[in-house]
């Protein structure tokens, strides 16, 4: 299925979503904030958090400067044409940039950490 978010993205999503997989949907029909529960299935299962496809490689990952500058990153993996629609989906942060990668590591937070979010952290980069 393809839906079209706000200003005319395309986004692959999965039946019966309105959106982005491991997204909720925003205000106006834009991007909104992660779904805890769907981003650790991306990583489980290893499918990508728009489309909730199987991944291959590169797998594809969206963060912030300061989430690339430290390799870890709280959105889930993506295929390449997914990460392209997503960074053009309304409500998508203008400064996330892209990371290629062929593998990664699913990181839970220690009990002691003030950030409770699991983040993907790769291990094999391609780009960057």
């Amino acid at each position: 299925m393809v839906a079209i978010l706000g200003a005319g993205a395309r986004v692959r999503t999965p039946p019966g979503l309105d959106g982005p997989f491991a997204w909720e949907v925003g205000p106006e029909g834009g991007l909104g904030g992660l779904v805890g529960r769907s981003v650790t299935q991306c990583a489980l299962s290893r499918v990508c958090g728009v489309c909730a496809e199987p991944l291959g490689r590169p797998v594809v990952f969206v963060g912030t400067p300061e989430e690339v500058g430290r390799n870890a990153f709280h959105a889930p993996p993506l295929h390449d044409e997914c990460a392209q629609a997503l960074l053009r989906t309304p409500g998508a942060d203008p400064e996330w940039r892209q990371v290629e990668t062929a593998g990664f590591e699913f990181v839970r937070p220690a009990r002691e950490d003030d950030d409770r979010r699991p983040t993907f952290q790769p291990n094999s980069l391609i780009s960057g």
